[in-house]
């Protein structure tokens, strides 16, 4: 049987929910960053999305600094930072101001994606088009950043030299993971969404893995949509605010968060619903038994290192609850 007492995590887009505004999104990330933080939650970490009215992740270094302000112990970073959007050296800016301020609380996960459309992709200014293109460069070009002063070239980070801050390669296919192995880094899986290459990607990096002076083995992290409550009824009820996220995502709507419904047959087409349910197959739904014996299940065949629970749901108290339910599996 696999061991379930592993970290756990949890990644925040900071949806607006239905009939709130943005002010409220940004307490309500800040409440449970706290919540988390008093669980034991190994990292909290906030995404970073363009042009979209539903969700408020686009100036995520902002959102990063407030939330490690309102927390004491939980480690904060990037899940992630959308690199062909920002100059390596102002990310290495940025992140080693905050390392200096918090020290050792500091993440930098790190994507290839823009994280928007391409016309807003050209709306944030990167100097050119094939900036996609430059992400393994980019990320060496980060490491040399945050590493020791010997290391450095004649443009420098300040400050950031010396502060180490950690990168974690995120992705959602192979071509990641054999980066992520390339470079010795740390691997985050996008399960949560995009679960199609899990398998092939996990095998991949660990196979091809090199360590490095940052890791001397893989590490793997895994990206999963978690709704546990005290019942698998409640559960379920629960987790139609994330099958209407989704619907979103396939509509290419930007509706807010919205509440849970009784029925959603009477909301999607089949197409629709095939189209929501494939990208969210990979998720632990249920009481918490269910949970326990789903994840169980997981990880005897990924044996993950660490989970990163994403709950979209619109009672944030059920949220909170849905979290705590998965420290407790995650601790016993």
């Amino acid at each position: 049987m696999e061991q379930l007492n592993i970290p756990v995590s949890a990644l925040n887009l900071v949806p607006i929910r239905k009939g709130t505004d943005a002010e409220q999104a940004i307490e309500d990330m800040v409440e449970l960053a706290q919540a988390l933080d008093e669980f034991g939650y190994n990292r909290y970490w906030i995404a970073e999305h363009h042009n979209t009215s539903s969700l408020v992740s686009s100036a995520t270094v902002i959102l990063m600094k407030h939330a490690l302000e309102h927390t004491k112990n939980i480690r904060v970073g990037s899940g992630g930072i959308m690199l062909p959007n920002h100059a390596p050296l102002v990310v290495a800016e940025q992140f080693g101001t905050m390392a200096t301020i918090y020290p050792n609380r500091l993440d930098l996960g790190l994507g290839r994606a823009p994280g928007t459309d391409m016309m807003t992709a050209d709306a944030l200014r990167r100097s050119s088009h094939d900036a996609v293109f430059q992400f393994p460069k980019d990320i060496e070009d980060l490491l040399t950043y945050f590493g020791s002063e010997e290391k450095q070239h004649f443009v420098q980070a300040f400050p950031g030299v010396g502060t180490g801050v950690p990168l974690y390669i995120l992705g959602s296919s192979p071509n990641s993971a054999q980066l992520a192995a390339r470079l010795g880094l740390p691997y985050v899986f996008a399960a949560h969404f995009a679960p199609k290459f899990l398998e092939e990607a996990l095998t991949i990096y660990r196979e091809e893995f090199q360590p490095s002076a940052y890791l001397d083995k893989p590490y793997v992290m895994v990206g999963l949509n978690v709704i546990a409550q005290d019942t698998d009824e409640e559960a379920f009820y629960e987790a139609t605010t994330m099958q209407q996220f989704f619907l979103n995502i396939v509509r290419g709507n930007h509706d807010t968060l919205q509440p849970p419904v009784e029925d959603m047959r009477s909301l999607w087409t089949p197409s629709e619903e095939q189209a929501a349910n494939s990208m969210f197959r990979v998720s632990l739904i249920g009481g918490k038994d269910k949970v326990r014996d789903d994840l169980q299940a997981f990880q005897e065949k990924f044996a993950v290192d660490e989970i990163i629970a994403i709950a979209y749901m619109y009672d944030k108290e059920k949220q909170k609850r849905s979290y705590e339910i998965l420290k407790e599996i995650t601790s016993e």
